[in-house]
Order: structure tokens, then sequence, then C-alpha cells
């Protein structure tokens, strides 16, 4: 059994998608994807910097288009279930047929323009944290104003809040962590900070008509499978500001029998934690093209 999976925002790399562009009709579709958002996601995937694909209004539609023009390439696939880290969640969404490609990007346009917004009220922003106990870790955290916004399963927490709250946790780790490691995002994604951006995308997901899910989608919010496609976007409103849990999601894949993880573009950080969580279950990312063949082989050997 094949599950499918997107990545979630800081998986983002200058240039990553000029490969992808030379597929037919990739250019093309990412073109009318952009029209339809106004926002020049060839520019952002091809030429820009670091630091302007930081940029939360930036980083989250490009990174949705990128799994979605990834998956494209693959051709006909029916995973056994989907899901997504984050951001991912709506690329998750398309591949399960809730959201069509369009409204999905409209969908994550409005959602990382609202939360780059509340990003701005507060400096803030999130903290990988390696090895140690969870539970201790997160006790650790809560003392010191944190949030464990992703409980990432493998060993990793990622902690967010204010910067000053990040700097002490870098002065005072928690015991049994290794590294402390601040990641490159533009604000403390998944806590209290961006209830403002829950509000403004409450009002995005009036306009939306989500069909129930075709595929096995498995939910950030506790690691379980929704059924319809209203608590489908409800569950995509309220994880803004709501942990990710990624480990329970990896526990429900393997509930599932769960045996291939295919990450699309840009792949690499849930496969890195597949690796290490779900032994035995074989991993494959979608960095480039060149990872395509592979990707169907995984394909034809795991799909149900």
């Amino acid at each position: 059994m094949l599950v499918l999976v997107a990545p979630g925002q800081g998986a983002q790399t200058p240039g990553f998608l000029t490969p992808w562009l030379d597929l037919p009709g990739a250019a093309d579709r990412l073109a009318g994807w952009s029209d339809a958002i106004g926002l020049d996601l060839a520019h952002y995937g091809t030429q820009a910097d670091a630091d302007a694909i930081r940029d939360t209004a930036v980083a989250q539609p490009l990174l949705v288009a990128a799994g979605l023009l990834s998956a494209a390439a693959l051709g006909e696939v029916t995973p056994g279930a989907v899901a997504g880290h984050s951001v991912g969640e709506i690329t998750a969404a398309a591949f399960a047929g809730v959201l069509d490609d369009t409204a999905a990007l409209q969908l994550v346009r409005k959602r990382g323009l609202a939360m780059a917004e509340a990003a701005a009220i507060t400096r803030t922003g999130m903290s990988a944290l390696l090895g140690g106990d969870p539970e201790t870790t997160v006790v650790h955290l809560e003392k010191l104003g944190l949030t464990a916004a992703n409980v990432n399963g493998a060993g990793q927490i990622v902690a967010a809040g204010t910067l000053e709250q990040l700097a002490e946790l870098a002065e005072n780790k928690p015991e049994g962590v290794r590294k402390v490691i601040a990641l490159k995002v533009a604000g403390a994604f998944h806590t209290q900070h961006m209830a403002p951006a829950v509000d403004a995308l409450a009002k995005a997901a009036e306009e939306l008509a989500p069909a129930d899910p075709k595929l096995t989608y498995v939910s950030n919010k506790d690691g379980k499978a929704v059924a319809t496609g209203d608590e489908v976007v409800a569950r995509l409103v309220g994880q803004v500001a709501h942990p990710v849990r990624w480990d329970l999601c990896m526990e429900t894949f393997k509930e599932l029998g769960v045996t291939a993880l295919l990450e699309v573009c840009p792949g690499g950080t849930l496969t890195g934690l597949a690796k290490r969580a779900l032994p035995g279950v074989k991993t494959l990312a979608l960095k480039t093209p060149d990872d395509l063949d592979a990707a169907r082989e995984l394909i034809a050997e795991h799909s149900a």
C-alpha cells in the first residue's frame, strides 16, 4: 500500500522548480495557476533568492504548486492514502479530489497572505529540536512560553513562539535534546499567534464547494482519516493555529498497512522522518524529474 505525502513550509530552495518546467505542459500549467492567484510562480520557483521564497505569502502557494506539478508528472496514481504536513495538507486535499487544483492554489494564496499578516504582528519563529523525550520536551517548552507546534515523530519536535523565547530555548535546551535548529520560516505557525489568520481563512473557505475525498485523507489534527469534504476544509482552516501531529499521521500509516511512502516535490523532509519512524516502509522523495522513473516503479510495486 502506497501513501502519497506533501511537505510543508521550509522545504523550498532557490531554483527548485527549474528542471520541472522542462516537462511537457508544466510551464503552461504553472502559468495558468499564476494567473489564477496573481503570483508569478515560475519566477519564484526558478529565479528568486532564498529570502524572497521564505516569505510566507510566496512560499505556501509555491509549495502547493510544486507538489501538484510533480504529482501530475507521475501520470495515473491511485495511492491507498494521502496526507500533507501543514500547508501540504492543501496539496493532499487536491490529491484526494476534495479541491481542484485551481481552488487549492487560490485557498493557499489566501492562507499565505493571512498568515504573513498575522506573523507581522509580533516577531516570531520556529526551531526544530532533535532528540530527547517528547513529554519532557513539551513540558520544558511550556515553561518557556513556547508551543510544540509540530510533533513530527522520529525524535523531532518543532517549537514556536517569539524570537526572545526561541533565543532562550537555544541557551536552555530540554534534557536529552541534542540540537536546536532555527527554521527558515517567518512566523510561529500552528500557535495562538496565527489566530487572526484562522478568521481570514474561514471566510475564504465559505467560497469553496468541496467534494468528499476519493482517497483516504489522513489529517494533521489527530492522525485520523477524514470522510467528508466539509470536514477536510474545516480542519484546513483550524490547523493554521493548531499543532501539527505528524507523529499520529505516521501511526495511522502503520495501522493502514502502508508499505511505501512517496513524497512529492520538494521532497526529503517527510521521507527522512519515515525512514526513522516507519522501519520496513520503502520511501522515495521527488526532488527532480530524474526521480520520476524510480517513483513510477515504486507506485507499480505498492499501489493497491
